[in-house]
Parts: C-alpha cells; structure tokens; sequence
C-alpha cells in the first residue's frame, strides 16, 4: 500500500498521548484522555463508557458514562481504532 506520510516521531496513538481520545474496542467505546501506553494496553484518565454515541457531527454523546474510577486500562489487542472525536 502507497500512502502520504507525514513524520511525526512515533507511531499514531504515541501522537495522541495527553489528548482525549475515543477508542473503539471489541465490545465498548470509550473516551477520556490518553494517559499512558505499554506494551500490552493504553491508560485512560477521567475514563468513560459511551453506550450511545448520537450523531457524531454533534460535540456532545447521546449517553456517555463515567467509570467509578480516575484511570482506566484498555488491552491493545482488543482495540479496533481509536482517535479524536468529540
């Protein structure tokens, strides 16, 4: 595959680190800001369950709850893709 690069010293997610991110997983979504990765899973903090995401042109979710908890641990192998949403 050919595609446009552009260089940013690190992989994507390494990009992302300190932002708010959503990450789409195997069986939830979720969405807080990007904390920490290590070799087998990511770090959330002020982590959320988004159970419905509304439409996704609107900044708010239709209902997005947060965990009981300041950090929250994602296994990278069950991450579909992630970003920058809302």
């Amino acid at each position: 595959m050919k595609r446009i690069i552009d260089d940013e010293n690190g992989k994507a997610m390494e990009n992302l680190l300190g932002e708010v991110v959503t990450i789409f997983a195997c069986r939830y979504i979720y969405t807080g800001k990007l904390t920490g990765i290590g070799e087998f899973e990511i770090e959330l903090s002020d982590p959320s369950i988004v159970y419905e995401t509304g439409p996704f042109d609107k900044k708010e979710w239709g209902d997005v709850q947060k965990l009981p908890h300041d950090k929250w641990y994602i296994a990278l192998g069950s991450i579909e893709s992630f970003g920058i949403m809302k």
